[in-house]
């Protein structure tokens, strides 16, 4: 996914991005750090633990992460949740501030077999990542953010997080608060995380 980004990027003639991913997005903003450094200015993390990186093994009994291990069984949440889309994923979206149009979207956004197929396969894709993850360690510049919703369960291990990638060899690390968010940071608090884009991304606008 991030071989994609950094595709499109170049498609659109784009350098120096400054890249934003939440959740699996925040994983993939890492990963094209990682991949293309000098393509990158920044990059921006949001509300997520990094496979293979401090803070990820910690978070995985937390019952706030049981989809994870579900989504992760071979063919089973194909199964499963095929034809009750709108159930399941309706689940997650009471958590933040989502409007019926945005669940409407998101419901057809896997409404066929392949996309399901699609999104279960992006998590059984994580010890992949985390192997990935845990043997970069070589130096890299690039200015990271890592911010989390105030009342999301991985607030307490922003630190951790932030640790665990300066001793994989990140030198630029800081770290957020997003003030009134749990996890779906972008809906609970909209202006506050284009502010802290705005203003993390000028930082590196050079």
């Amino acid at each position: 996914m991030a071989e994609d980004l950094h595709q499109l990027a170049g498609a659109l003639k784009l350098e120096h991005v400054y890249i934003v991913g939440h959740d699996i997005g925040g994983m993939v903003a890492y990963a094209f750090g990682r991949r293309y450094p000098q393509g990158i200015r920044g990059a921006m993390i949001l509300d997520v633990p990094l496979p293979g990186i401090d803070g990820w093994d910690e978070i995985q009994g937390h019952p706030a992460m049981w989809h994870v291990r579900f989504m992760q069984v071979p063919g089973l949440p194909e199964k499963l949740v095929a034809g009750r889309q709108a159930d399941y994923f309706g689940y997650f979206f009471n958590f933040g501030k989502f409007t019926p149009s945005d669940v409407d979207h998101f419901v057809k956004a896997y409404a066929t077999p392949a996309q399901l197929h699609a999104v279960f396969e992006m998590y059984r894709a994580f010890p992949a990542n985390a192997q990935f993850n845990a043997a970069q360690r070589g130096p890299n510049d690039v200015p990271m953010v890592l911010a989390a919703g105030d009342g999301s369960p991985f607030a307490q291990l922003v630190p951790k997080m932030a640790e665990g990638l300066r001793a994989n060899g990140c030198a630029h690390v800081e770290t957020e608060l997003i003030r009134g968010a749990v996890h779906y940071v972008v809906e609970d608090q909209p202006e506050a995380v284009a502010d802290l884009i705005e203003r993390y991304a000028s930082l590196h606008s050079q």
